[in-house]
């Protein structure tokens, strides 16, 4: 039967990749020198085998073979980043190091963040023998003794090797440790994909790691042995005597298909199928193969796969190029494939041995990725030194042909292979793989991207900068839609560390441009504080409105256009207008539209919709405020978003209150650099409008008595500066108005605040009978604004972030310039001054990028829409 991957319940997605080989020291590399058919075998002089202690006996022996595949650098550990001591990673076994720094790398590379995955994540994985205990670490009496036999054991046995990457990074799911032998990898894939199955974990990483201590040396050939007289793997053909001993480690990330579509992940191929099972007795030795035992678990994968051995166009074999083994494994792949028939010379038959000589405990792994790569590429890799086929293999008429060079993968239907691994013993594992369904076209939130980067060390996050910018250089024309998958993957799919860097971009080019130069203007960095970043909210009020504030955020955010929307219905028949119009118009003078919002009754609203819009956006995002403060009209932002009042009530009673306010007469307000003490006594028939510091006030009056102390405040070289206002706000002019301010709040219901906010009146925290008190926001029209009071609360916690939500920077500069604040608080603007040719959208990204910096959680899923 024929099946669709997307139809089938138990397809599987690999949707992560990581390998170090021989010759490449990541998938990229691995790749490319599979398509170029070389081989990674390292021949030693005598001199290095000499030194790497191998006797001059055996170095005399014509049968001693000094080669071997050698994994670079398999020495080194970064233990510290793993939590461990110099003298913990000392006893610990090399191959388990290095599926530890794999495990990391497998996941990054699938776009996870083990900490943040919501499922149970499962370990599958096997090694080779500790010849790192054998050869060096038992021989090593000071390690020993002073690590301990207890502590020892935990680093040797392969019983931790699994369990050591779950505790590491927090793995929550099934955590085996498996060992077949040669097939010890691809079965630990087997029943990393049962485990998903039975829902057991919702991820899986499976795989294996050998590496030999020495690193250096060879092998006595012996004739009708495992190993190569010559040091190099002829799979298949008639001058094969074996293969080689190899190095290497791998992992694949696994997860339900289903999932993984809908997760948006980079899937590279789909298991169909897998199957296990063993010889039994029915052979001519234990480590004989059986035709008999491998053709019935390749029939069985098939047959889970649900697919007809005819439709796989290639097969990554066992291939050990043994005069015995590779007929029999042919063998056993020609009567599953004439079950259904075939044609003959169909189907490419490969061996990684070739290449790299048998991984031991990694060879299944090593063969799965190569057969993902080439189902992904459509190109089918060489099988290196075959030149005559075995005399006792049928190539001619069998299904099956040796590729002897890279060829294109081309066909009907979808790319299908299938993955052998068997192993001394007798247990055998067959893979069937299918190419990745067409992803569903990716696209992007905005038409800018942030970009986040992070390590452990400023080092390393230099390092990660380099990797980022060459990167992008070497993909000049990924699109929008690929750099804001790039932007999501960072975000989502890293962990974040403390040496932290961002950059918001336009395009690859820019990116890379950027990232390359390191602009100091674009491209920020810092630590990251340690301990909990509480958000404080603040909102401003009337006289930081502008028109156009937002429109950028209109144009491109959906949760502020959104909100802003809903506004503007409801405030429709309040303001007999749509404020829309007036905020964003589509055409027509600024001028005008300046003019219309320096009106308080339509200040007032506007500054309320865009500062809510704002608010909800920042929510949105992940921003949770733990307190708010607001400066005259923002405390009903703040009011409202605590639920005091509901959304309609509250646009009710701010156009009510700026309708009265203008209705007026005119008046003037000065900011003043005195503090409140010396400046009361000169006040006369003013009023105190506002105190915003310890030494910095505001007066509001008949224009005529403002100017006039003005004057007098200058001839004493006391600093002022006029307001730009058209009322006497917070002052005795106010006062008719109150009585019929009152009035709008008949029917109005008023709730306990569930997020704290502090009063404009008190200076201190909202008490729930002033919030539900409609005399409070009577006085709140007359009586003096005492923001700096309320700052001087915020104070007390020193680790704070402030957040102005709104437009411009007049809240941004009175936190940072109150001369009692803690150290250098972290404070930031959302929106950008009027006129200084900023974006909102960019200058928003800005923010945000600042905001993770200083180390607040983001809900980056919710920033993003349909990036993958």
């Amino acid at each position: 039967m024929e099946s669709s991957p997307a139809s089938s319940p138990n397809a599987i997605a690999i949707i992560g990749m990581t390998g170090r080989f021989p010759g490449a020291k990541d998938l990229e590399g691995f790749w490319e020198s599979l398509v170029a058919g070389v081989e990674s075998i390292t021949f030693f002089s005598a001199q290095e085998l000499r030194a790497a202690g191998v006797e001059a006996e055996l170095l005399a022996d014509p049968a001693y073979v000094g080669a071997r595949s050698v994994l670079d650098g398999a020495e080194l550990f970064d233990a510290a980043f793993f939590g461990l001591s110099p003298r913990e990673a000392e006893v610990i076994d090399p191959q388990h190091r290095l599926l530890l720094e794999c495990a990391w790398e497998a996941l990054e590379r699938a776009g996870y963040d083990p900490r943040r995955f919501p499922g149970p994540i499962g370990v599958f994985a096997g090694a080779g023998i500790n010849t790192y205990l054998l050869s060096n670490l038992q021989h090593n009496s000071e390690v020993m003794g002073s690590a301990g036999t207890f502590q020892t054991m935990l680093g040797s046995s392969g019983d931790f090797l699994a369990t050591r990457i779950s505790y590491k990074l927090g793995l929550r799911g099934p955590s085996l440790t498996v060992q077949t032998a040669c097939s010890t990898s691809l079965v630990a894939v087997h029943l990393a994909v049962q485990s998903l199955l039975n829902s057991e974990c919702d991820m899986a990483l499976a795989g294996g790691v050998r590496l030999l201590v020495p690193r250096k040396g060879g092998y006595l050939h012996q004739a009708g042995g495992i190993l190569s007289r010559d040091g190099h793997c002829r799979a298949f053909d008639a001058a094969a005597t074996g293969t080689i001993d190899g190095e290497g480690s791998g992992l694949v990330v696994l997860k339900r298909l289903s999932d993984a579509l809908a997760d948006g992940d980079h899937i590279h191929a789909v298991i169909l199928g897998s199957a296990i099972n063993n010889d039994g007795s029915s052979k001519m030795g234990y480590t004989v193969p059986s035709v008999e035992g491998q053709s019935e678990v390749i029939a069985m994968a098939q047959a889970l796969a649900g697919v007809e051995a005819g439709t796989i166009g290639f097969v990554e074999a066992h291939g050990t190029g043994t005069p015995l083994g590779d007929p029999i494994e042919v063998a056993a792949l020609t009567q599953v494939f004439a079950r259904s028939g075939y044609s003959a010379q169909s189907c490419a038959l490969g061996s990684l041995k070739s290449n790299l000589g048998h991984l031991d405990a990694a060879a299944g792994v090593a063969s799965l990725i190569k057969a993902a790569l080439a189902v992904e590429h459509g190109v089918i890799p060489p099988s290196l030194h075959f030149e005559r086929p075995n005399p006792q293999i049928d190539f001619a008429s069998g299904p099956f042909y040796v590729p002897v060079a890279a060829i294109p993968w081309v066909g009907e239907g979808p790319r299908r292979a299938g993955v052998s691994s068997f192993g001394i013993g007798g247990t055998n594992a067959h893979l069937v793989l299918e190419e990745a369904p067409a992803a569903a076209p990716g696209s992007a939130s905005r038409p800018l991207q942030l970009l986040v980067l992070s390590a452990r060390t400023r080092a390393a996050l230099e390092e990660t900068t380099r990797n980022l910018a060459e990167y992008l250089r070497r993909h000049p024309k990924l699109d929008l839609a690929d750099l804001a998958d790039v932007g999501y993957t960072l975000q989502v799919g890293r962990v974040a560390f403390d040496a932290r860097r961002f950059v918001v971009v336009e395009s690859t080019l820019d990116a890379a441009e950027v990232l390359s130069a390191l602009d100091p203007k674009r491209v920020l960095a810092r630590a990251r504080e340690a301990g909990e970043r509480p958000v404080f909210f603040l909102f401003p009020g009337q006289g930081s409105q502008h028109p156009g504030m937002g429109a950028d955020l209109y144009r491109t955010e959906p949760a502020f256009r959104e909100e802003v929307d809903r506004c503007a219905e409801i405030l429709l028949p309040r303001l007999g207008l749509d404020l829309r119009q007036v905020l964003y118009p589509e055409e027509g003078d600024p001028e005008a539209a300046a003019k219309d919002l320096k009106q308080t009754a339509l200040a007032q609203p506007a500054l309320f919709v865009v500062e809510y819009a704002l608010a909800r956006l920042w929510m949105e995002w992940g921003i949770q405020p733990e307190a708010m403060l607001g400066h005259s009209v923002g405390e009903y932002v703040a009011a409202c978003l605590s639920g005091v009042f509901s959304l309609a009530d509250a646009l009710s009673l701010v156009a009510e209150r700026g309708r009265l306010m203008q209705e007026m007469p005119g008046g003037s307000m000065l900011a003043v650099s005195l503090p409140e003490a010396e400046l009361l006594p000169l006040l006369g028939r003013l009023s105190l409008a506002a105190v915003n510091g310890p030494s910095m006030c505001v007066v509001s009056g008949e224009s005529g008595e403002v100017e006039a102390m003005a004057g007098q405040l200058a001839a004493r070289g006391i600093q002022i500066r006029h307001l730009h206002t058209s009322h006497a706000f917070h002052s005795v002019a106010m006062e008719p108005v109150l009585s019929r301010f009152r009035a709008a709040f008949e029917g109005i219901r008023l709730s306990v605040p569930e997020l704290p906010f502090l009063s404009n009146l008190t200076g201190t925290w909202i008490r729930p009978e002033e919030a539900t008190s409609a005399a409070y926001w009577v006085r709140h029209v007359r009586q003096a604004v005492r923001f700096s009071d309320g700052l001087e609360v915020l104070f007390g916690r020193p680790s704070a972030v402030y957040l102005e939500v709104g437009p411009g920077q007049a809240l941004t500069a009175l936190v940072r310039q109150h001369p009692r604040r803690p150290g250098v608080p972290s404070v930031l603007p959302s929106l950008p001054m009027a006129g200084d040719g900023r974006a909102a959208d960019a200058a928003l990204l800005r923010t945000l990028g600042q905001l993770w910096l200083a180390g607040v959680e983001i809900d980056w899923a919710s920033f993003h829409g349909r990036e993958r």
